[in-house]
């Protein structure tokens, strides 16, 4: 799992352009399957503490606060890579997640496919869409 020092973290952090209200886009993959697993948003809060931690940590819109993944379910992502895109505006988060990445029980929230019998979920849907170990409770 990767881990930063604070001053790297912050170092990490200027370099962003959080153009989107104040906000990057944060891709979340599967480090081994490369899998995209969800889309979200990161302040730069949210980043220091995904650096500094080594979970995964976004900023809800909806909410309007800092979580952490799995914070509740238990499924949280564990950061092993961090990548910025070009314009700085974006990044993508390798993780190894660990349960379901969907609040709605799949794997990945992208589990839709668009058909000509419109949109149809793949793979399977676990009934209980908790980890088995959350964070704290191990």
């Amino acid at each position: 799992m990767m881990r930063l020092s604070m001053s790297v973290a912050q170092s990490v952090a200027d370099r962003l352009n959080y153009r989107h209200n104040g906000l990057v886009i944060a891709v979340a993959q599967d480090v081994s399957t490369k899998e995209v697993l969800m889309v979200a948003f990161m302040n730069r809060e949210a980043v220091l503490k995904t650096l500094t931690t080594g979970y995964a940590h976004y900023w809800s819109t909806s909410r309007r606060k800092l979580w952490m993944k799995g914070e509740e379910s238990g499924n949280v992502q564990e950061v092993e890579e961090f990548l910025i895109d070009c314009d700085a505006d974006a990044v993508l988060i390798k993780v190894r997640q660990r349960g379901v990445a969907c609040h709605e029980g799949y794997y990945t929230c992208f589990h839709n496919r668009a058909t000509e019998g419109g949109l149809k979920p793949e793979g399977p849907r676990s009934p209980r869409p908790r980890s088995r170990n959350p964070p704290g409770r191990r």
